[in-house]
Parts: structure tokens; C-alpha cells; sequence
């Protein structure tokens, strides 16, 4: 069975990311495959997930209707990641949550979403939070 990946982080646009992915897996009758990756490269990445966290997102996916598994990775490159789970779970579809960035930022840091939509050999749907 094919799957629907989710980039998770907790914050707002993996919120976006999940409530879009969770529509995508019952539309396709496909599993969820949920992706908090990190390059443990910082003290803290708030996009990280502590153990707590993920297992309140457990059990909120719990009663979805709709096979769920949740992984953490820490790697050199947060994409590289998500590509290689992609591949693995032989993903139908990644969501992804992205965010407003200048174009100063965008050439000086790069962008895991950008890398993962024109990496991605499946289709790739790029979400934002409402308002």
C-alpha cells in the first residue's frame, strides 16, 4: 500500500501539512506516513519534536480511520530525509507546510520545500496555515 507523507513539525505549518495529508489518506484510501526530521546540528531545533509531543500526535491520529506511522530522523539534510522516506514508503503524494520567505533568505538558506518539490518524484502539495 502506497502512502501519503507528511513533513511534520509542531508548529502551525505542520498543522497545515497534517490536516491536509489526513484528507489526502482517506480521499486515497492510503496509509499516513507522518516525517519530523532534524539535523541535529542545533541545541535546540523547535521544529523537533520531544518525545512528549510525539506521543500526543499518536494519539491524535489515533482515531483518524486511517493507518498512521510517525517516524523521527536525524540527518545531515532535513530533505535528504524526507526524500529517502518517501522512496522507502513508496509515497504517493508528500505535503509539506511552507512559509513566506524573502528572496534574500531564500539564496542565503536555502529551502528544505524547495529542495523536496523539485527532488520529489511524486507529486509534492505545498500548504500554508489559513489566514
Amino acid at each position: 500500500m502506497s502512502a501519503i507523507l507528511v513533513a511534520w513539525t509542531p508548529n502551525e505549518y505542520g498543522a497545515a501539512a497534517l490536516d491536509r495529508g489526513v484528507t489526502e489518506a482517506r480521499l486515497r484510501g492510503d496509509r499516513l506516513l507522518v516525517v519530523n526530521a532534524t539535523r541535529g546540528d542545533a541545541y535546540v531545533d523547535e521544529r523537533y519534536a520531544g518525545p512528549a509531543r510525539i506521543e500526543e500526535l499518536r494519539s491524535e491520529l489515533a482515531g483518524l480511520g486511517v493507518e498512521v506511522e510517525v517516524r523521527q530522523g536525524m540527518g545531515a539534510d532535513i530533505a535528504d530525509q524526507l526524500l529517502a522516506a518517501a522512496r522507502e514508503a513508496d509515497a504517493e503524494m508528500i505535503v509539506i507546510g511552507v512559509r513566506h520567505r524573502s528572496a534574500v533568505g531564500k539564496l542565503l538558506m536555502g529551502s528544505v520545500a524547495q529542495r523536496v518539490i523539485l527532488e520529489a518524484t511524486c507529486p509534492v502539495l505545498a500548504v500554508k496555515p489559513a489566514g
